[in-house]
């Protein structure tokens, strides 16, 4: 049975485009909300094979989406590093800060493999247990994206404390940096070694960076995982997710993926000009217009539709789903894109 969103990116143009969502694994769901209090903590959840497995299938059934995406997160990387993670409830990931360069005495020099074992088992599981014609995504967060957890130890609105150690001592940086693309690799190639047949890099502040910067640490990055990762699983196809890049989208086309995120304000003739002509796109919904529904809803998904859907196009969000989006909602933007056929 052939798989849409696998079609997509290997080159080809549906009728009706492929739908997955980012997060579509998570506390919108009674479903997950259940597992996860079984589960003890979200850390304990990712590392559980089992019940990672069950919220990774969950959305499936509810929705029959065309894609899966692992249960996991960025932070696993420097977990798998040696960097301690946890998960405050209603505040995010705490990690204690690098600051400078010092801290990468604290890391490993390669990902611990008894670490992310479960977490190759999870896909081996789903893999196993995915409905046919449902295309299996993986991911890792860009090196830029997470480092900058690791640097301050926490999330941010401007990613400071990276950004600063970034400036004083770029060379000092440029090695955690150089650290976790030789690890994203490493964790990528397990993933696709254990089940999964895409993989995405998730880079989320990316657009905080100014141009040349954006491209030391953003664009250089990825295109050696994309290349490190193409040596060791080659055919594989790549996403790349730059959030807030604006018009430096096509600065990842250097990366050399298979298709390129699209944030909600990306310029859709841009896009449609520049990037879609190359390559596939994904994205570019609101994940508020989704939260609110009814005729905003319905105009962003026409909108989308109506600007990529002519050519090689992944209907997704443009991040993820927010917690408190309605199940009903989901429902309707899922009815109105299996609705829609290019005329």
């Amino acid at each position: 049975m052939e798989k849409p969103l696998l079609a997509v990116l290997q080159g080809q143009s549906l009728a009706t485009p492929p739908i997955w969502m980012m997060r579509q694994a998570g506390r919108y769901l009674p479903e997950y909300r259940k597992v996860r209090e079984t589960a003890g903590s979200f850390m304990k959840l990712c590392f559980n094979p089992e019940l990672a497995a069950e919220v990774t299938l969950q959305p499936l059934r509810r929705f029959g989406f065309d894609g899966a995406i692992l249960f996991s997160d960025i932070l696993v990387v420097p977990h798998a590093l040696g960097q301690t993670v946890t998960f405050e409830a209603g505040e995010g990931p705490r990690l204690e800060g690098l600051i400078d360069r010092s801290g990468l005495g604290r890391l490993g020099s390669r990902l611990d493999e008894a670490v992310v074992q479960p977490v190759y088992e999870t896909v081996r599981r789903v893999r196993r247990d995915l409905p046919p014609g449902v295309t299996f995504l993986g991911f890792c967060g860009a090196p830029w994206t997470v480092a900058t957890y690791m640097v301050a130890g926490r999330g941010g609105d401007d990613q400071a404390a990276a950004r600063m150690f970034a400036y004083r001592d770029p060379e000092g940086f440029q090695l955690l940096i150089d650290r976790l693309v030789e690890a994203s690799v490493e964790y990528l190639a397990g993933q696709v070694e254990a089940g999964v047949e895409v993989v995405q890099i998730f880079d989320t502040w990316a657009g905080i960076l100014p141009d040349a910067e954006f491209r030391r640490w953003s664009v250089e990055p990825i295109a050696r995982i994309v290349s490190g990762l193409r040596q060791r699983a080659p055919g594989v196809p790549v996403i790349v997710f730059p959030k807030g890049a604006g018009s430096r989208l096509a600065w990842m086309l250097e990366t050399g993926p298979d298709a390129v995120g699209l944030d909600w304000a990306a310029d859709a003739a841009f896009v449609s000009r520049e990037i879609q002509p190359r390559v596939a796109v994904q994205g570019h919904i609101d994940p508020l217009a989704l939260k609110a529904g009814g005729a905003a809803l319905d105009g962003a998904v026409d909108a989308a539709l109506a600007a990529f859907g002519s050519g090689r196009y992944i209907f997704n969000l443009g991040h993820g789903i927010q917690p408190d989006t309605p199940i009903a909602h989901v429902e309707q933007m899922v009815a109105r894109v299996r609705a829609w056929r290019r005329g």
